[in-house]
């Protein structure tokens, strides 16, 4: 029996803990995944880090589907929407425990049907095997910033 993807539930016990151990917490998203709605001038290598703090956003929910809120950006009020797909890792700001995630490509059951290649293909563009570290500041910053591992 196929069962559905386990990483939105993942991302709502890593959210829930974060916040209830008083740190902040933040979660890197492949912006340019199908139907992510973001500030594209704040993405850097097709990614962009965001603070889910709940005194940051407005109209938060986060469910088996998607993260959307409200927040803004240069005081700008921007409605946020990203798909769990979409979702590459989340950590605390403050000590960077969290998880990233293999890959951000959907599951079968999320594609109905896309035919997206073999399963033992590598994943591409630069989630946690490729280039850029997620939660990882651009090149130049002072900061190290969060480290994050996969956990199988």
């Amino acid at each position: 029996m196929a069962m559905t993807s386990n990483k939105p539930y993942l991302v709502r016990a890593f959210y829930d803990w974060i916040v209830d151990n008083d740190c902040t917490p933040h979660v890197v998203v492949n912006a340019m995944g199908v139907g992510v709605e973001v500030p594209q001038v704040y993405v850097s290598d097709g990614q962009i880090v965001l603070n889910l703090a709940p005194r940051a956003v407005t109209a938060f929910h986060l469910d088996n589907e998607a993260i959307s809120f409200n927040t803004r950006f240069g005081g700008v009020p921007t409605d946020i929407y990203v798909p769990i797909a979409a979702v590459i890792g989340i950590y605390a700001r403050e000590n960077g425990e969290g998880m990233a995630f293999e890959s951000s490509r959907p599951v079968a059951s999320e594609l109905q049907g896309v035919d997206d290649g073999p399963d033992d293909e590598p994943p591409t563009g630069s989630g946690p095997s490729g280039g850029k570290r997620p939660g990882s500041k651009p090149s130049g910053a002072k900061s190290a910033g969060p480290t994050l591992r996969v956990v199988k």
